[in-house]
């Protein structure tokens, strides 16, 4: 009798780990000590940088999506007269402007990382190109997204669920001065609304908000960071 061979049970994960890939969404105030005078404070950065190593040593893959609001808010600008598409891109400059300040904290840290920005400023940081990206992750690089989305009328939030949605992250995290993401700012309206989860695009605009609040994410998780 010959004894037919019994198909294999995979194994079971032993990773602890809730998320393998995450997008973290850091604002351009959180490089800012509190009553600091200058736009991006050293000491701070430099301790971003320590607990982005000890995430990343214990193998996550993690993208980071940085802020430009220390140095200059598009939408602050474009109330008081300035035109928003040119507001809007000097806003994404100050974004790369964290960015590079963030990589040389994480590379004093011993943490390989890059730059990527949407915008081509090829003697600072690398253009964005979306499977370059996904290969420096997957190699366990830290990969810094600069310049927002490269667009006008996009906020950094935008970025991080897009660029969460390109590189197919498992979560975003947020280290922001608010605690999710609202269908317009929270800190102007009492009655905006929190979302826990997003799953498609869409752009809301809520009575008291002069703007509206895009997102967008292939289902990713939001999270508090």
């Amino acid at each position: 009798m010959i004894r037919q061979p019994q198909p294999r049970m995979p194994k079971a994960s032993k990773d602890p780990r809730p998320f393998k890939r995450a997008i973290l969404k850091l604002s351009g105030e959180a490089l800012r000590g509190s009553g600091s005078r200058d736009n991006i404070s050293p000491e701070i950065v430099d301790r971003i940088a320590i607990e982005i190593r000890e995430a990343v040593s214990e193998g996550l893959q993690l993208g980071i999506v940085v802020g430009g609001g220390n140095f200059w808010r598009g939408a602050s600008a474009s109330a008081r007269g300035m035109d928003r598409a040119t507001a809007d891109y000097v806003g994404m400059l100050a974004t790369v402007m964290n960015a590079l300040a963030l990589e040389g904290a994480l590379e004093h840290h011993g943490v390989s990382c890059c730059v990527q920005s949407a915008i081509e400023m090829k003697n600072v940081a690398e253009t964005f190109i979306r499977r370059k990206a996904e290969k420096q992750l997957d190699a366990g690089k830290v990969v810094i997204f600069g310049a927002g989305t490269g667009n006008p009328f996009f906020s950094t939030d935008t970025t991080a669920a897009l660029r969460a949605s390109e590189m197919g992250a498992d979560v975003i995290l947020k280290a922001t001065q608010v605690d999710g993401v609202y269908d317009c700012d929270p800190r102007g309206n009492p009655d905006a609304v929190r979302y826990e989860t997003r799953t498609a695009i869409s752009r809301t605009l809520c009575a008291g908000c002069r703007s509206g609040h895009w997102s967008t994410a292939n289902d990713p998780t939001l999270a508090e960071y």
